[in-house]
């Protein structure tokens, strides 16, 4: 028998979170900023037992699933868990979540809320600078000796000035735009609504944002409606001279034109925090100067861990002692 279960069992007093996957937070920071004397993690991936029975043997212990974006939480896993009634992600985005399952079983969702939205801007800047300025490449430049037979280094692109289009001026899009208005950008954005406490120009259409910025920033939520939303015809409008910067999540650009417009020149250049199918990162841009690649962590330092810890466990202690959620989310 596991350790889980052995846990599970010998402290039967303390109310059960499910865990099916190790949550990246964990992995990188451990589980002692999620830890609480009030509840204890019954960690499905340290069983031997296939997930589906291992659910189906704790079925009647489990009232609450802490989720991120690597563990979805399906209607399939619901079903096999009646006496669920919260669901809490780490992440901001809840694309891994079967929300209208949860609605109709009357489960509560709780998400990250604002806790890492200052995290991810800063990486869509830094991305941005980067990429535009050449940071990473004339790193490797300078690394591999090229700086002194070759002092022809070419030239990057000022961030002063440009035309910034935001596609989702939520939290994260929000700071964003704060970030950019201290280097002197012309901000514009595309969200679900406009918003009328900002003066920003709003476009209703996507690719007509594109064709009027230097730069796209993607951080909108993906959702049915925003899946592949950046297509041929969002990257044609951006065009040869411009970038494309995505921390949001990977399948709103359709990832594989996106790469098309890469190696031929048609756009030019990305920086990317996520990507379609992750781990898997298409090989095509690891050779490219233009491309700045990061492995989905915008959301992670050290100091947005130890929140997000605070906020999960506050959500699920709130939760335990039929208290109001801290970020329970409520709709669109």
């Amino acid at each position: 028998m596991a350790k889980s279960e052995i846990s599970s069992q010998s402290t039967p007093q303390l109310p059960q979170v499910l865990l099916m996957r190790e949550p990246p937070a964990f992995t990188l920071c451990g589980e002692q900023p999620f830890s609480s004397d009030k509840f204890r993690y019954l960690k499905a991936y340290e069983s031997t037992l296939p997930l589906d029975q291992f659910l189906t043997t704790h079925a009647q212990s489990v009232q609450a699933i802490l989720s991120s974006h690597n563990a979805p939480v399906t209607a399939a896993i619901l079903r096999l868990l009646p006496e669920a009634r919260l669901v809490v992600t780490t992440s901001a985005g809840l694309n891994q979540i079967d929300l209208p399952e949860c609605r109709r079983r009357g489960i509560k969702v709780a998400n990250s809320g604002t806790v890492s939205a200052a995290n991810v801007a800063d990486l869509a800047i830094a991305l941005l600078i980067d990429v535009k300025r050449k940071i990473s490449a004339s790193n490797r430049y300078v690394k591999q000796g090229l700086w002194s037979t070759n002092e022809d280094y070419p030239l990057g692109s000022k961030l002063r000035g440009k035309r910034v289009g935001i596609v989702g001026l939520g939290s994260i899009g929000s700071e964003i735009a704060k970030r950019l208005e201290a280097f002197g950008c012309y901000i514009s954005y595309n969200s679900r609504n406009q918003k009328p406490s900002v003066s920003y120009p709003f476009y209703h259409e996507v690719h007509e944002l594109a064709a009027d910025s230097d730069v796209l920033i993607i951080c909108c939520a993906l959702n049915d409606q925003t899946h592949h939303l950046i297509d041929k015809e969002v990257l044609s409008a951006l065009g040869k001279e411009g970038f494309i910067v995505n921390v949001g999540r990977g399948p709103i650009i359709d990832e594989k034109e996106m790469v098309r417009c890469l190696m031929k020149g048609e756009i030019a250049g990305a920086g990317l925090d996520v990507f379609e199918d992750e781990p898997d990162v298409p090989q095509e841009l690891f050779a490219l100067d233009n491309v700045v690649l990061s492995p989905h962590r915008a959301v992670f330092t050290q100091e947005s861990i130890n929140d997000l810890g605070k906020l999960v466990v506050g959500n699920l202690e709130a939760f335990f002692s039929s208290k109001p959620l801290l970020s329970e989310f409520l709709g669109d």
